[in-house]
């Protein structure tokens, strides 16, 4: 009976290690970090804003940017991944995405520290501007695929 309970144990034991044991990360996204942006505005919507607000959606544009634009031959959309490309899943791609990714965190994190120091001195039409050219950007996302066609 003893030896039963302690295979049993025993069996058991190898079933947890071998159920909790490293499995093969899954992919990570190409894309990732914010990817859309909750409105578009017209220039009348935009001049009717505080300019704390129209540096708040300069800012959350930029973002959006950075995280996809770089990425466009592969993907425009988050959850695309590697393995899903055919890319081949290397230790050499992953650590070359991780590396990608570290360094989109890394130029976003500095560029927003410098565009909140800055920024705010800029004038409020140029701002208004360059977030209408932001948005037009991202709208033309959605055609992208048009420019696949043969």
């Amino acid at each position: 009976m003893k030896t039963k309970s302690t295979l049993f144990c025993a069996l058991f034991f190898l079933m947890i290690s071998v159920s909790f044991a490293q499995k093969k990360g899954e992919s990570q996204s190409i894309i990732s970090g914010k990817v859309n942006i909750a409105k578009y505005h017209s220039r009348e919507d935009l001049k009717r804003m505080k300019k704390g607000e129209l540096l708040d959606l300069y800012i959350e544009r930029i973002e959006v940017i950075v995280n996809i634009l770089p990425n466009i031959a592969f993907a425009t959309k988050p959850g695309v991944t590697m393995e899903n490309l055919g890319i081949p899943d290397t230790k050499d791609n992953k650590k070359a995405l991780e590396d990608n990714i570290d360094a989109s965190t890394s130029y976003f994190d500095s560029t927003m520290e410098f565009q909140k120091k800055i920024l705010p001195y800029s004038d409020t039409t140029d701002l208004i501007a360059a977030i209408l050219f932001y948005e037009s950007t991202l709208k033309a996302l959605h055609t992208y695929d048009d420019f696949k066609k043969d």
